[in-house]
């Protein structure tokens, strides 16, 4: 976000939270008209930063919104999230990623984020509608992977574990993952990812990988018919969460579990899936395009493919399809 707002705020931040005009003035090179503006525009982000009393500006109150000044100043990554793209509202972040990865060459695009407030053309698998509100974090993020094509869904299933370990590490919430690509607390959806492919003669362009999670999303204002298949995390705590924060914390879990891939670590991450899945174990009704069949859900195999035991004894590999537990 190339703001100048965001520069009066990095020194109201290195000050505590204030800092005289005088101060802000000289640290930044700038008349303090320019301070003024860049008070105003701080205050329509959703600061509260009260008048100058004796030349003192105060900051009394964060944006709570997903700006990439409040999830950044949490971060520390290599390359993951040090470049966004943030929007009010959008269709889709996966649209406009996809734009970008088109028009730039990917691997400059590598960790690039677009992130939203909200979304109103928001999908997930198979194309199903997601609701994508306000108080989501909505986002999708540019990977130029160095793995093999074979291996490129485990990028799902990195983001998967991420997700998990943030909500159980920030949070203390019991998050699990339901193949392929879901987070559950209990025996409700919070989270879901999607990942999109661009390859050529089987050599990876880039990937989108999207990720939606119900952070600070009222349940009683969705769908009626989505109530009882989804939770949120603030419904599961009884308050808010600090989305910056909690996404700051995706974001190096997901770096770190990313470059295990690129390593070629692959037996690592299906470990630590393995430890996190809710579907393991569970009898399933799987849905191909081919088919559907069910069965016991015994494993995982070295690709993050789900291995089913059919009432024949029969083991059938799933690489993709839509799992059901019943």
């Amino acid at each position: 976000m190339d703001d100048p707002a965001f520069d009066v705020l990095r020194v109201l931040d290195e000050g505590g939270g204030s800092a005289p005009a005088d101060t802000i003035t000289a640290s930044l090179g700038i008349p303090r008209s320019r301070v003024t503006e860049a008070v105003d525009r701080l205050r329509a982000l959703g600061y509260a930063i009260a008048e100058p009393r004796k030349d003192l500006y105060q900051l009394t109150k964060r944006s709570g919104r997903l700006l990439p000044y409040e999830i950044q100043k949490h971060l520390g990554t290599k390359f993951i999230g040090r470049r966004m793209k943030y929007l009010e509202t959008t269709e889709s972040t996966t649209w406009i990623a996809r734009d970008l990865a088109c028009r730039q060459d990917p691997a400059q695009l590598h960790g690039t984020m677009v992130i939203a407030e909200e979304q109103t053309g928001g999908q997930g698998r198979l194309g199903r509608a997601w609701a994508s509100p306000p108080g989501g974090i909505w986002t999708t993020i540019i990977l130029a992977p160095k793995i093999p094509i074979d291996r490129v869904f485990m990028v799902t299933m990195a983001a998967a574990i991420a997700v998990a370990r943030a909500v159980r590490k920030d949070l203390d919430l019991g998050a699990l993952i339901k193949w392929p690509n879901d987070i559950f607390i209990g025996d409700k959806k919070v989270a879901g990812l999607l990942l999109e492919l661009s390859a050529e003669n089987a050599v990876v362009n880039y990937t989108l990988l999207g990720l939606g999670i119900d952070a600070n999303i009222s349940i009683a204002r969705l769908d009626p018919g989505l109530r009882a298949a989804v939770t949120s995390l603030s419904a599961e705590l009884g308050r808010e969460v600090d989305r910056p924060a909690f996404l700051a914390t995706v974001l190096r879990e997901f770096e770190r579990h990313y470059e295990l891939l690129e390593a070629g670590e692959y037996e690592a991450i299906v470990r630590e899936w393995r430890s996190l899945s809710l579907t393991l174990g569970h009898r399933v009704r799987i849905t191909t395009l081919a088919k559907t069949f069910e069965g016991e859900a015994v494993d995982i195999d070295e690709f993050g493919a789900l291995l089913v035991r059919k009432e024949t004894g029969a083991v059938e590999r799933v690489i993709a399809g839509d799992c059901r537990h019943i």
